[in-house]
């Protein structure tokens, strides 16, 4: 059985990792065996997660990228082949959400989140296609959310990408899935992380959240463990297109 879950000799890329979600998923997977290159902006904080895996033994590197520009994408598959190897998972991870009331949205902020929530798992996605047909295998985990089926205020953009997000995940599988590659996606409900913080730095809406779950509890990094494990390994070989909740219930109300 633990073969199964068993990630040695796999490489994974999982962008959005200097924080948060990603982070948490960056060392889930290094614990399975994997080696992990981490990519985001932010340089220090991104080391911050390579020597968190190191500290366990685990094999990371990092890659400072600004994954908003598109054309940089392949430059970045190239350092990540050149120092790691090609990686034959990836994790989708990098997003953002602006908070802005629908009035205060513009052409830049909409364009912004549905370029890095949207797009960009796409295209990063496809430049791995090719290695991953000639293996035979390969695993493509996206980032959904709650907001891929339900409306929350000052999010519109945000919620048009993550209900895209699980669109793209079943088209990912009708393209690639007969090549042995599996495309699902992680729906996380509310955890700690810089994006929710408005919702974890006020004590009532914090609150709300949870109570809005069936266990009554908002989620820790370390529920996501193991579905990210479970979708990154051959545990999952025959699960392709779907979108997992990790909400603690709240999509079950």
């Amino acid at each position: 059985m633990t073969t199964l879950f068993d990630l040695n000799g796999k490489i994974a890329l999982i962008t959005g990792a200097s924080t948060g979600i990603g982070q948490a998923i960056a060392e889930a997977l290094a614990t399975a065996g994997a080696s992990v290159a981490v990519a985001a902006r932010r340089t220090e904080k991104l080391q911050e997660t390579v020597e968190r895996i190191r500290q366990t033994n685990g094999v990371a590197s990092a890659y400072t990228a600004n994954l908003e520009d598109r054309e940089s994408l392949p430059n970045l598959i190239g350092e990540i082949e050149r120092s790691l190897g090609i990686p034959n998972i990836i994790v989708n991870c990098a997003g953002v959400n602006l908070r802005q009331p629908v009035d205060d949205i513009s052409i830049e902020s909409w364009d912004q989140t549905l370029n890095i929530n949207l797009a960009v798992p796409f295209f990063l996605s496809r430049l791995l296609i090719g290695d991953m047909k000639k293996q035979g295998w390969g695993k493509i985990i996206n980032i959904a959310s709650l907001q891929s089926r339900r409306a929350f205020p000052d999010s519109m953009p945000y919620g048009a990408s993550k209900g895209g997000v699980e669109q793209l995940t079943r088209a990912m599988s009708e393209a690639w899935s007969k090549y042995g590659i599996n495309c699902n996606a992680i729906a996380p409900g509310f955890f700690p992380t810089e994006l929710t913080a408005p919702v974890f730095d006020n004590p009532d809406r914090k609150q709300w959240a949870a109570n809005q779950t069936t266990m009554g509890r908002n989620g820790k990094l370390e529920d996501l463990h193991g579905t990210a494990v479970f979708l990154a390994s051959n545990a999952s070989n025959y699960i392709t297109g779907q979108t997992l909740f990790v909400d603690g219930g709240f999509t079950a109300r």
